[in-house]
């Protein structure tokens, strides 16, 4: 029987929502909804693969169903301490984590590479920085939007600008302005108050995310996926700064056979190679912009909420491929191992 740990940070208590500012508790409350579907979703399949035994992480503002196998953090012990005491109980640990404040990184430290379920310490280094992660890409000819500061002379661009922090996750605290010296009044303003942000030119075109199993030198793009995102605020004259919002995504959108399918399919593969590291589900948020085509926004290290909408249409399939991408081997009852980056995803 092979125990693994599921841990997602906000439904596994890393943030008490008593303590969130007012005006951060409505993004809160949206983003542990999104924690929770992901969380039900990898739990459910786990159950349903012969030879595993799931356990999962809740906090105290959580009533789990009767039967469920869960844990939670003891009385003043740090969620860092929580991770790695109850991965220390089980053979792997799958965690699901925002990327800001190194808090993926420091979970990776606390489980340990031996129980790690995840991307490698080295790609979540480079995918948890947005600047890190465009630098990386531009270096190896891949399409992406540089991270710029106030008077660098590269700034040229007649479009929208987007301010957002360098490691931030889910759309949280970033803000489309029409004129680039308003972006670099709030740039500053972040900087000044040690907030780390980061400057991009705003990529106009439509927002898609990629889905992939990455496995060393082996990589598959699973669904190619529509991003629902919008920009709320603003007047009219279009001059007023707008906030970007994050309102799910749509799986399986666009036909990989088709011209653009086949031009992700290249860039999901050129990606893989470009960050070493990048192991069983990754995510790549990109715009497809209308004259220069794809255009990599950024780089999930890490279980995203399309995996749920994947899970739901593909099956028990898809999660014993992504626990292959790391090596571990189920055996199913009567039947053949099939290829984890093949077969195996197929709905």
């Amino acid at each position: 029987m092979t125990k693994i740990f599921v841990y997602e940070y906000l439904t596994g208590g890393g943030i008490d929502p008593e303590f969130a500012g007012a005006g951060s508790l409505a993004d809160l409350s949206a983003l542990i909804v999104e924690g929770r579907v992901m969380r039900d979703a990898l739990v459910a399949a786990l159950r349903e693969l012969d030879g595993v035994q799931v356990r999962f992480a809740t906090s105290r503002f959580e009533t789990p169903a009767a039967g469920d196998a869960h844990c939670m953090a003891a009385p003043g012990e740090s969620m860092t301490a929580f991770v790695a005491r109850a991965a220390r109980e089980h053979d792997y640990a799958w965690v699901v984590a925002p990327e800001c404040d190194g808090l993926l990184l420091r979970f990776h430290d606390a489980v340990g590479t031996a129980r790690w379920l995840g991307c490698a310490k080295e790609a979540i280094r480079v995918a948890s920085s947005k600047s890190a992660t465009a630098a990386c890409l531009a270096a190896h000819g891949i399409a992406t939007t540089p991270a710029l500061e106030p008077g660098d002379p590269a700034a040229q661009h007649d479009g929208r600008w987007v301010v957002k922090p360098d490691d931030g996750a889910g759309g949280l605290d970033t803000i489309v302005y029409a004129r680039f010296a308003d972006a670099c009044a709030d740039y500053d303003a972040r900087a000044a108050a040690g907030r780390n942000p980061v400057l991009q030119a705003w990529v106009d075109g439509e927002p898609l995310s990629l889905s992939l199993i990455c496995r060393g030198d082996a990589t598959k793009l699973l669904s190619i996926n529509r991003q629902q995102i919008g920009l709320s605020g603003g007047d009219a004259s279009g001059e007023v700064a707008r906030i970007v919002e994050f309102d799910g995504v749509l799986v399986d959108q666009i036909d990989q056979h088709s011209d653009m399918g086949r031009a992700l399919d290249t860039l999901a593969h050129r990606v893989a190679r470009a960050i070493p590291g990048l192991r069983g589900f990754v995510g790549i948020d990109v715009v497809w912009h209308p004259q220069r085509g794809p255009v990599v926004i950024e780089v999930n290290p890490r279980l995203t909420v399309a995996y749920a909408g994947l899970s739901a249409v593909r099956g028990s399939g898809l999660t014993r491929a992504l626990l292959a991408a790391h090596g571990v081997r189920l055996e199913r009852c009567g039947a053949a191992r099939a290829n984890p980056l093949t077969s195996e995803v197929r709905p």
